[in-house]
Formats: structure tokens, sequence, C-alpha cells
């Protein structure tokens, strides 16, 4: 008898353990399935996040409405006098494409509820400026023109709908953020009706143009607070659901609030995290989201631009750890990127052209090999090879690869394919004789094509 209440007991676990398994996935993909799917995104590595909007006009931040405290008829302006008349999706795409970006996403509404795009449930979009134009299906066409693949962003939030209820991000609790101002500012609000709106907003981005490679949906937080926003508030479960439903091979974000589900997102999203911060990210599935300056919008007098060393850091170190980089423009009222951001593409674009092998389908390199001092590892498990980034050339001329020997057939830089010589003194280890002088390469790497 006790052995039937044994067995009876460890089939009863076995079931909850089953149980809480299913459970904790939304879907039935299986982990080789979503490996196929997100393949092409895994290998590409690069893309562009473009986050343009009324909010340009302002020229102060994509948060201007927030950090201001405008309501919506002062902030209405902006929508009035909105002429991008200088916007031509087609030269963005062919500066990303330059760039050795191989993907894009668009911002189609952020967080102050103004649509780019042509929406049946909303007059606040670009149609209804002097624009006249649905400026997300010129960046669609313009982009796959290119051959580059398709995102949208689309805010969760909107501080301009009149069902969206008030929480401690909202521009009109700003300066007032007592529980008396919330009831009197959410009076009449019905945030099932701004679930519609968004299920509905969706399904039109996701039938009307065609195959959307990603969506990028921002963002869930105040998992404890009351006043933040959860994934109840926007029925987040359904709402994966019918993204998957309208686009099967799409890839989504992870900050719908779902991180109880093994599949509430593809990838995570580190934001203007430090290349540092980075590292702990190795071994997972994950996308950095930066920008060239400090802000994510066009801001006129912002002057915190990373210097060119600092964006190919960027990109190398997410490389190195096996993830991508998404890195930001924000174009100006007129449609146009800023000098600025024209000339960190530009130095990007002479970078890749040169470099990109040890980017793309790069992941990090196997334990086997150690990080030589100053530099990071790339790995391409199909070519077998393995890239050296030289983050400080040796003032020596000479970098030793600690435990290489017999490991390599040939040593180049992958620049200009030019030969490098290299020494064994009768170790483990290969020194690398390097020109005294650094190539004209803002970060020269070395190519290993091992045994």
């Amino acid at each position: 008898m006790n052995k039937v209440r044994t067995l009876f007991l460890i089939a009863s676990l076995l079931s909850v353990s089953l149980l809480q398994a299913q459970t904790n996935k939304i879907f039935s993909e299986s982990a080789a399935a979503k490996e196929q799917r997100m393949a092409w995104w895994t290998n590409d590595r690069f893309g562009m996040f473009i986050h343009w909007g009324i909010y340009s006009m302002a020229a102060r931040h994509e948060w201007v409405k927030h950090n201001e405290h405008m309501t919506n008829e002062e902030y209405r302006q902006y929508f009035d006098f909105f002429n991008p008349d200088q916007f031509d999706p087609a030269a963005w795409a062919k500066q990303a494409k330059a760039a050795g970006m191989k993907y894009a996403v668009l911002t189609t509404k952020h967080h102050d509820g103004f649509c780019l795009f042509d929406s049946k449930y909303t007059d606040y979009k670009a149609t209804n400026t002097p624009a006249h134009r649905d400026l997300v299906r010129e960046y669609v066409n313009a982009f796959r023109a290119q051959g580059l693949k398709v995102g949208f962003y689309y805010s969760l939030l909107d501080w301009h709908h009149p069902d969206y209820t008030m929480d401690d991000a909202h521009p009109l609790v700003q300066t007032d953020q007592s529980q008396s101002n919330y009831d009197r500012l959410n009076k009449g609000r019905d945030m099932r009706k701004y679930r519609q709106y968004l299920r509905d907003q969706i399904t039109e981005l996701l039938t009307n143009y065609g195959k959307i490679d990603i969506l990028w949906l921002d963002w869930t937080w105040g998992k404890d607070n009351k006043r933040g926003k959860h994934a109840e508030d926007w029925g987040a479960v359904e709402l994966l659901k019918l993204v998957r439903r309208l686009q099967p091979g799409i890839l989504v974000n992870n900050r719908l609030g779902l991180d109880e589900y093994e599949d509430g997102g593809d990838f995570v999203t580190p934001e203007q995290v430090s290349t540092k911060e980075l590292e702990k990210y190795k071994g997972k599935t994950w996308e950095t989201c930066q920008t060239f300056s400090g802000s994510w919008g066009y801001y006129r007098d912002e002057n915190t631009w990373k210097k060119d060393h600092q964006l190919l850091d960027l990109l190398i170190t997410s490389t190195a750890n096996g993830g991508n980089l998404i890195l930001n423009v924000g174009p100006t009222a007129r449609g146009e990127f800023d000098y600025r951001a024209k000339n960190a593409l530009d130095s990007l674009s002479w970078w890749m052209h040169a470099n990109n092998r040890a980017i793309y389908h790069c992941t990090y390199a196997p334990d086997e090999f150690k990080v030589p001092e100053n530099t990071q590892l790339t790995y391409n498990k199909t070519t077998r090879r393995l890239y050296v980034h030289l983050m400080e050339y040796p003032k020596t001329g000479t970098l030793v690869l600690p435990g290489y020997k017999d490991k390599i057939k040939y040593i180049q830089f992958l620049h200009d394919a030019s030969e490098i010589k290299s020494k064994s003194d009768g170790g483990d280890d290969v020194t690398l004789l390097l020109p005294e002088k650094k190539p004209n390469v803002e970060i020269p790497v070395v190519e290993l094509l091992l045994k």
C-alpha cells in the first residue's frame, strides 16, 4: 500500500510539474522553431531605430509633453503645423544600409499618441496634418526596396487618448500626484475602450502593410506599483496572441510585462546601458537599444553625442556577447537626419564596409579562446573564423594570444586581407607581429582562420 501511495505521489508531482511547464508558455512553438524564426535577426546583429513624430518640432526630447506637463491643447500646435517637406524615406534607407544596418524599426505611435500612419480609429494622425501623407507606408516601401527588414514600434501608452487612465508617467499628474487628482482626471475614462483601441490599431499595422518583421511594444512598468501600468492593463496575453495570429513569423520584444511566461517576448531589451553591463546578457537572446546622443527624438540643443569609437564599441561588444544593437536616429521636423547623425552613420559605414564579416553571423567565442588584453572576440561558427577586435592598439606592435598555439591556420587584417606574421616561443601562446603604426581604421580587426 505504501508503494502505491508513493507512486501516486510521484505521479501527482509530475502532473503538477507538467502543468506548470505548460502554463509557463503561451504558445506551443518549439525551441528549434523559434530559433529558425529568429535566425535572420540573430545573424544580422545591427539595426536602426527611428524615433520620429510631432515632438520633433519642439526639438527638445520625445518626452517634451511629459517633461513640461503639457495639456493636449498646449501640445496641439505641433500637430497643426507638422509638415516634413524634406521627408525622403529612400534616403533614410540608403543611409541605414550603407552603415551596415540590416533592419529598421520606426515609431508608428509614441507615448504622445500621435500616429504616423493612416488609422481609421483616430483623427490624431499624419494624414490630418499639413503632411497629408501616410508616412509609415512610405517608410515601409522605401526600406523594403533596399532589402532591409521592416519593424514597427508602437507605444502602449497614450497621453492623448480620452480613455487612457492616469499613471505616474502621464503628463497631467506630474505636478500633483495626489489620489484626488488621479480620481478627478480618471473620471469618465475607460481602460477597456483603450484596450480595444490598442487591438484595433495593431491589427491595422499588421494587416495593411504586408509582412512586418519586428513589433517593438513599449512599455510596462511598476509591477508592484498600483500607479504603473501592468500586463493586465493592455490585455497583454490576448494582444500577443493577436499579433502572432496576424503575423506568425514576427519577432516581438519583451515589454508587454509577460515575464512570467517563457515566450512572453522573443528578446530582452537593455536600454542605454554601458558596454560593461551588456556582458551579463551573454547566453540570452537580447538587443540593446542605444542612441547617438542622449535623446531618442530630435533634440536640437543636446550635445552629448557619442564618438565613433563609442558607437563601434557598442556594436562589437553586443556581438561579442551574443546580442544585437539597434541604434537610434531622431529625424528633424522637416524629415531629415540631423547632420550629426549623418556624420555618425558615415563613420559606421566606413568601418562596416571593411569589417562587417566580424559582425554578421557572429557571436561570442568558444570558451577555449581566451580574450587577449584590450580586445574583444567575435566568432563565426560556420566559417570557423575568430575575430580579434583591437579596442586599444598595442603600443609595442605585438599582441599575445594566450593558448592559441596549434589552433590557427592563417592570420590577416580583415579590412585589407593583409597578412600578419606571428611567432611562438615554445609555449602555448602565439604572438602577433603587428605593424608599429596603427592602420587607418578606428578599431582594426584581426581575422584568424582556425584549424
